[in-house]
């Protein structure tokens, strides 16, 4: 438990064990029960409504994880859904941590295990961004080069990644540089991080600093693993404030590069699962915005 604390606290985002088909933590144990996983299979079957009925071949897809409440963050994992994924429609093309290999993979997952793969199966949040049709297609070709998003990936994986350094990476800073050799359209022969990372400073992507609740905590944090903190510039660490790409800020950087992206939000608590199209985001209660759909699930 505490491992898992410290690593919640310093942003871990999804990896597998051996015995696991849905990218979950190293060291948590899945205990779902059979309405628990009922209820997630219908939040699973609207977010596939809404990508079925988007007119779009591509959604960035953010899901809420651990509760990162404590630092003002609702998402902590993001990855590619597309259409024509050839592990299956509207599949997830994301970035894992293996745990049984000790390192990194790419891995396609059926949207239903996507939102499975959340900490609390009594609630959850998953955001959709569709961006227009030029730069939707720009970046599905992009996702679908395998060589490409292949060679994006890093080597040496770490929950709390340096969004603008190369010795380590995290799931969502592999979907922010994927982006940056789309959209910057940058020569997939030479597919080096550290020109993707050049782009996106250039193009003003913020990473946001996470704050850090204490010195104590960025201290233990280096005992975790797959928490480092070595990669981070020394400033940020006294500060205690971590330079990370999240899904809030590929979400702030793809509306500011294509403004006429369509977001939905949905979520789900053991009531309801409420969907809600446009930017203003749903708080964490899952409470229903004026002119939202709200689908029932208590009996």
């Amino acid at each position: 438990m505490f491992r898992r604390f410290l690593a919640a606290a310093l942003l871990l985002c999804a990896s597998a064990g051996a015995s696991a088909g849905i990218p979950t933590f190293c060291d948590r144990a899945d205990k779902v029960t059979a309405a628990d996983q009922d209820r997630v299979l219908r939040f699973a079957a609207a977010v596939k409504d809404e990508l079925a009925r988007s007119g779009s071949n591509l959604a960035l897809v953010a899901r809420a994880g651990l509760d990162l409440s404590r630092f003002g963050l609702l998402y902590s994992h993001a990855g590619i859904a597309l259409k024509n994924n050839p592990g299956g429609p509207w599949a997830v093309r994301q970035l894992y941590y293996a745990c049984d290999e000790s390192r990194p993979r790419l891995f396609d997952q059926g949207m239903s295990g996507f939102v499975l793969g959340a900490d609390a199966p009594t609630h959850g949040h998953v955001a959709l961004l569709f961006p227009p049709e030029q730069d939707s297609a720009l970046l599905e070709k992009a996702a679908l080069d395998k060589p490409l998003a292949l060679a994006l990936l890093g080597t040496s994986y770490s929950a709390n990644a340096y969004a603008f350094g190369t010795r380590y990476q995290n799931c969502n800073q592999w979907v922010a540089e994927l982006i940056a050799f789309a959209w910057g359209r940058l020569d997939p022969a030479d597919p080096a991080r550290a020109r993707a990372q050049a782009w996106l400073r250039a193009q003003g992507y913020a990473a946001s600093p996470v704050r850090i609740p204490s010195h104590w905590l960025m201290f233990a944090g280096q005992f975790v693993p797959l928490v480092h903190v070595g990669d981070h510039p020394l400033d940020d660490i006294h500060a205690l404030a971590l330079h990370i790409s999240v899904p809030t800020a590929i979400e702030d950087f793809v509306r500011k590069e294509a403004p006429r992206t369509r977001r939905v939000e949905l979520c789900h608590d053991e009531r309801h699962i409420v969907v809600h199209r446009g930017w203003e985001p749903l708080g964490p209660g899952c409470e229903p915005l004026p002119g939202d759909d709200v689908i029932a699930l208590a009996p």
